[in-house]
């Protein structure tokens, strides 16, 4: 078996866990690709560089890879997907970060999950990915996302206006700070913070929420993945923000731009025990109530 392990960065108290990594990995004498930016800021005793070969960029990356690790947080899965792109490699995320609700498996059940992993006793979750095309380059690198894609006023501009279309029609006119528009993964992020509807991971759609509209009658709307949305955007200032997960470019109001699904799916790994429902209870505490 050959895994890859990516992060964003670890802090000091992280490396001991990460040296626990490579020792249950070596166990079972499994080929390892690292992050090569961890090779320089944290000093791995030698029986583990010696085994090691770095890793940076997508291209370093191929089909003989059988899963990617992550050590981080949510954003690190976002950064993992960028980095697989469409070579169908899982992603197994332990969870060094705050909520973690993409990650879900805690640095605790680090060995566990490396049992699970090598006795492939775990379960897989395709998660649809959207695609954003415009008539300028946006997002060249990696121009698809887990989460969703965002339009945004710049700072402390005016509201702005964003003319939004379903497959040529005409759909709406938004008035207001932005737009999202997010897969079901991204559902329970951004979305759900500007009171987007939380959408099941299998749900083939979109749902297109507004940022701050200055309007009482606009709410969220769900359509289908298989549709292409596409906006124009006017304002009083001539760019605005342009946001794809964790990245985000200025643009300006000639761009022509459109979201579609992504022709590929993420492959995420969770342990049997771990489910939608579940993470809901626990991270986003769905259901509480103390009086129970």
């Amino acid at each position: 078996m050959k895994v890859a392990i990516y992060t964003r960065g670890l802090d000091i108290d992280q490396v001991n866990p990460l040296q626990v990594l490579l020792e249950e990995l070596e166990k079972y004498n499994v080929d390892v690709l690292i992050y090569r930016p961890l090779l320089g800021k944290f000093p791995l005793p030698a029986k583990h560089l010696d085994k090691l070969t770095p890793f940076q960029v997508s291209e370093d990356l191929d089909d003989s890879v059988d899963c990617m690790i992550t050590i981080g947080g949510d954003g690190t899965i976002l950064d993992a997907v960028t980095l697989i792109k469409d070579k169908n490699i899982p992603i197994l995320g332990i969870n060094f970060g705050r909520l973690g609700f993409l990650v879900n498996i805690n640095k605790e059940e680090l060995t566990a999950a490396v049992e699970a992993l090598i006795n492939r006793t775990y379960v897989i979750d395709k998660r649809s990915l959207l695609h954003v095309d415009a008539n300028k380059p946006l997002f060249e690198s990696a121009p698809f996302g887990l989460n969703e894609f965002a339009i945004h006023k710049r700072d402390t501009a005016p509201m702005i206006k964003i003319h939004t279309y379903l497959n040529g029609e005409f759909l709406n006119s938004y008035w207001a700070d932005g737009l999202i528009v997010s897969t079901p993964t991204g559902s329970t992020g951004y979305n759900m913070s500007c009171n987007g509807p939380i959408l099941f991971p299998e749900s083939a759609s979109f749902v297109v929420t507004p940022v701050a509209p200055h309007n009482l009658n606009v709410r969220s709307i769900i359509i289908s993945d298989e549709s292409v949305i596409s906006f124009e955007v006017e304002g009083r200032t001539e760019h605005f923000i342009c946001a794809l997960d964790a990245r985000r470019e200025i643009v300006d109001v000639s761009f022509q731009i459109a979201v579609r699904r992504e022709k590929f799916c993420a492959n995420l790994i969770r342990l049997n025990e771990n489910s939608f429902l579940s993470t809901l209870r626990t991270k986003l505490m769905w259901g509480l109530d103390k009086r129970n």
